[in-house]
């Protein structure tokens, strides 16, 4: 039974629900002050709380994705050794994209769920990568399609990018509508292990998370799938933890990208209790990793930049104004200032659409 199962559920309120009648109807026969009776009061109502709790919880969960299965809650997704020698890609599942009238590829795409080998980090990380319809269609068999790894945020799932934002079907209706050209995406948590490593390398045996997606992620799905590995066939996205990372990835890593987009993005690493000492002491790699600091103090590549934002409900307003008048010739910025929004599904879900179509006009597929 599925942590995000209806069944798993509806049996936990059904629980709660028939305990509680079961409080209510015991109270009577415990309401003695014996040592046994007042146990047994206790007991029923530590129960009921329990199953109340989980009730709450598992609705969350389900409603926002945290976590996609028991694994992950369990363990968060502990980093995997690549072996080396292996193939870079290795297809665990496939499911159609859930569009109208898509229930075969040539009309409506397919998406693959896959394990990605580091072949540079020695990791490896489970994605699901949409293949747009084109990608199956006849006389195509032959064509290269650019692609975006898309990430999520931290704590996630990449099941949010299907679910909740809803990456697939968005991406299909866009190139419907001739608003982008058809696009691989290869969508995945920001994380190669159980910490918030945000995409640094981190000293001492930790995560390799730069390496592996500034350089290992491409490297691999261009291996398996029709995609070019020039930068301008290559673009990063990510959403809050997991903008942060696309905009590293891509002033960093201009050999692998030749754009990337934040939707609520941080622009330098959070160090918390998530994350674990990230540098060890490496002052410099610290610097480094706060993209202001990068901006102001290294050469700026020649790459686009997506960043978004809000004036009310958003509480990177004033560092992203702060990145869009710090990036420089040859490097390029767009902005989307909303209204209202927040770090949430409802204000990515609204920027999604035009942020896909900026990715694909700045890509080309050779």
């Amino acid at each position: 039974m599925g942590l995000t199962s209806s069944t798993l559920l509806v049996s936990a309120v059904l629980c709660t629900v028939l305990l509680f009648a079961a409080t209510v109807w015991l109270w009577p026969r415990l309401a003695r002050s014996s040592r046994g009776l007042v146990l047994g009061r206790l007991g029923l109502l530590v129960v009921v709380q329990v199953f109340l709790f989980a009730s709450v919880a598992l609705a969350a969960n389900r409603s926002f994705l945290i976590y996609g299965s028991w694994a992950d809650l369990t363990a968060g997704q502990a980093r995997q050794e690549a072996v080396p020698g292996g193939a870079a890609v290795e297809v665990l599942g496939r499911q159609d994209t859930g569009v109208p009238g898509g229930r075969s590829p040539q009309s409506g795409g397919l998406i693959e769920k896959v394990t990605l080998h580091g072949e540079r980090s020695r990791v490896a990380a489970q994605a699901y990568v949409y293949l747009p319809p084109e990608y199956f269609q006849k006389g195509n068999e032959q064509r290269k399609f650019p692609a975006a790894v898309v990430l999520t945020g931290y704590p996630g799932t990449a099941e949010n990018l299907l679910k909740g934002l809803r990456y697939p079907k968005t991406a299909w209706t866009q190139a419907k509508q001739k608003k982008m050209q058809p696009m691989i995406l290869v969508m995945m948590r920001p994380v190669v292990g159980p910490s918030n490593s945000q995409c640094v390398d981190v000293p001492g045996g930790g995560p390799q998370s730069e390496s592996f997606f500034g350089t290992d992620v491409p490297r691999a799905v261009a291996s398996h799938y029709r995609i070019g590995t020039s930068a301008r066939n290559w673009a990063i996205i990510g959403d809050s933890t997991g903008g942060y990372c696309a905009l590293k990835m891509t002033l960093q890593h201009p050999e692998t990208y030749a754009a990337g987009v934040g939707l609520s993005a941080d622009y330098k690493p959070e160090v918390d209790a998530d994350s674990g000492d990230l540098f060890h002491g490496n002052k410099g790699e610290e610097k480094r990793s706060d993209l202001l600091w990068h901006l102001a103090n290294r050469p700026q590549p020649n790459v686009s930049f997506l960043v978004t934002t809000s004036l009310q409900g958003e509480s990177n307003l004033k560092a992203t104004q702060q990145f869009v008048k710090a990036v420089k010739d040859p490097a390029h910025v767009s902005s989307i200032t909303l209204d209202r929004g927040g770090h949430s599904f409802n204000t990515w879900n609204r920027e999604i659409p035009p942020a896909l179509a900026w990715t694909s006009a700045r890509l080309s597929a050779n």
